[in-house]
């Protein structure tokens, strides 16, 4: 009992700093799309152009994490802290690599990639001016995915929130300052969060310096190490790709249905978006612990944790489940003032609700298999899962089905089929005891 106890405050201390790291980054948006909004529509506009392409690329860099930690556990567990720390400053360097390229072709290609939406050419001047800015701020940030990925390899969540709220604050403090003191409009936007995300990689600096000298690791970046951190890096990059093609493809199908039915999908994938957040934390949590013991060499605490991390997931999805179904008939209204909209998406809500406990589970086998560094097999699967899903959503839209009931089956190709089949691929694999041999 007592060690049961144990596992659960070690995840319960893990989780939840993560968790309030994972709601500072989109808080970052949220601060830029309210000063913005004062502006007026037609930069706000802009900012929303600029945002979907920046979150395209940051979203799909988010390996430069999840390849990190689990590298940087197995070695600190193993009671190599030297090399631990020596694996996350390579992961570093690679960002700032990686960034420093994508930032020079983002930059050049900014006009085109905002020419793609079709916008007016108002819209597009102000989504330009913002985004062209906000490319030299992607080191930074890729910087700062891998820079946290040490940390919570070193089993620290509580550094990377203390820095994402610091950075979260200086971001409002400069926005308002340039945008308003200063008068640069949506530039100053742009140049406020590039600046704040400078200030977090100066700070994250400061924090693996102090550990690469407490533990005599070298700062330099290594040849190996960065091939190792960019080969396992690019299987959870075609894996994050294969979850873009899923997201992408259903926005797409919700498009053909009708309009009403894609801002009913807007309602219930963002609830799912923010449910998310704290199954995320929890795969963080189950992602550092289980790297950690595969590098001690404990499988026994290994199977605990997996165990207990898996149930902590179900339970959650449960709870939260219970809270979205018994919201179900509000959240409509809450969202858009419209009766209408609110009957429409109440259904896909309680499917929603329904699938929650999946989702718990499926986002906690993720981050075990991710600790494991069974990236390969996640890339597979990843290409697996949407075997079923697209045929799904092709017969959703070959139907002609809208309305309530088009929303309805929408939710369940992507909570039934696509969830289910994550699950299958995650579970076959953690039963048949193959990710146990990935980490060697």
């Amino acid at each position: 009992m007592a060690a049961r106890t144990s596992l659960n405050r070690e995840i319960l201390r893990l989780a939840v700093p993560a968790l309030g790291a994972l709601i500072a980054e989109p808080a970052f948006l949220i601060v830029d799309a309210a000063l913005v909004g004062h502006l007026g529509t037609t930069p706000l506009a802009g900012l929303g152009i600029a945002g979907a392409v920046l979150q395209t690329i940051v979203g799909l860099m988010v390996f430069l994490a999840y390849s990190t930690t689990p590298a940087v556990a197995r070695r600190f567990g193993a009671g190599q802290p030297d090399e631990a720390v020596s694996v996350g400053i390579n992961g570093m360097w690679l960002a700032l690599g990686l960034g420093a390229v994508l930032a020079v072709i983002g930059a050049v290609s900014s006009p085109w990639l905002v020419s793609l939406f079709g916008a007016s050419e108002a819209v597009a001047a102000q989504a330009d001016e913002y985004l062209v800015i906000s490319m030299w701020g992607l080191p930074a940030m890729l910087i700062v995915f891998a820079a946290t990925g040490l940390l919570r390899g070193m089993q620290d969540t509580m550094t990377p929130l203390w820095i994402a709220g610091l950075g979260f604050g200086a971001n409002a403090l400069l926005n308002w300052l340039f945008i308003y003191g200063f008068g640069w409009g949506i530039a100053g936007s742009a140049a406020g969060t590039v600046a704040a995300q400078w200030g977090m990689v100066a700070a994250y600096v400061l924090v693996v310096q102090r550990l690469a000298s407490r533990h005599s690791a070298s700062l330099r970046a290594q040849r190996d190490g960065l091939r190792n951190t960019a080969t396992s890096g690019g299987w959870l990059f075609l894996r994050t790709v294969s979850l873009r093609v899923a997201l992408l493809a259903t926005v797409a199908v919700a498009t053909g249905v009708g309009t009403d039915e894609l801002a009913g999908w807007q309602i219930v994938f963002t609830i799912f978006s923010a449910a998310a957040f704290a199954l995320d934390a929890l795969a963080i949590a189950a992602q550092a612990l289980i790297g950690k013991e595969l590098g001690a060499g404990d499988e026994q605490q290994v199977q605990r944790v997996l165990g207990r991390t898996v149930a902590w997931g179900a339970w959650f999805g449960v709870a939260v489940g219970a809270v979205i179904a018994a919201l179900s008939g509000v959240l409509g209204i809450v969202f858009t003032g419209d009766p209408h909209v609110a009957a429409l998406v109440q259904p896909a809500l309680l499917v929603l609700a329904v699938a929650q406990p999946i989702a718990g589970v499926v986002f906690v086998l993720d981050g075990v298999l991710m600790g494991a560094n069974d990236a390969r097999y996640l890339a597979i699967a990843g290409g697996l899962n949407l075997v079923p899903f697209l045929p799904a959503l092709w017969i959703i839209a070959a139907t002609g089905v809208d309305g309530a009931a088009g929303l309805i089956w929408l939710a369940v190709a992507f909570f039934g089929v696509y969830l289910l089949a994550r699950l299958g691929t995650l579970g076959w694999r953690v039963r048949s005891g193959r990710w146990l041999s990935a980490a060697a």
